[in-house]
């Protein structure tokens, strides 16, 4: 099993500690599920507790941070940023994921593919 490095910009973490004070949650779950047309999606959440088979990393930020172990190298280095967009009077906020061993997204930037060696079974 590797080492589990997340990177977070001063924005994302702000949005997310956000988050889980509204939510009254205990950390930050990040998972990765098989969906879409490009094989992956993240799959972001806010935890009341880390469930048995997560990974906790807490030098990434001013929370906890619990990884899906089953995708713990699929995720060992990713960088989280946030985007903030006003469109015509609408706001959108969504984090953006960016990780090395994505070798494709698809169109509409929801799913991604991995290369064989990073393929998760």
């Amino acid at each position: 099993m590797s080492s589990c490095h997340i990177e977070l910009t001063a924005k994302a973490s702000d949005y997310i500690n956000r988050l889980i004070a509204k939510e009254n949650g205990k950390g930050f779950r990040l998972s990765v599920k098989k969906t879409g047309c490009s094989g992956y999606s993240y799959a972001p959440t806010v935890a009341k507790e880390p469930k048995a088979t997560d990974i906790v990393i807490t030098n990434a930020a001013d929370f906890p941070i619990y990884i899906d172990a089953a995708y713990i190298d699929l995720l060992a280095e990713l960088h989280i940023d946030l985007l903030e967009e006003n469109n015509r009077g609408l706001k959108q906020i969504k984090l953006i994921f960016s990780n090395p061993k994505e070798s494709a997204r698809c169109g509409c930037g929801e799913s991604f593919h991995v290369n064989d060696s990073n393929e998760v079974t």
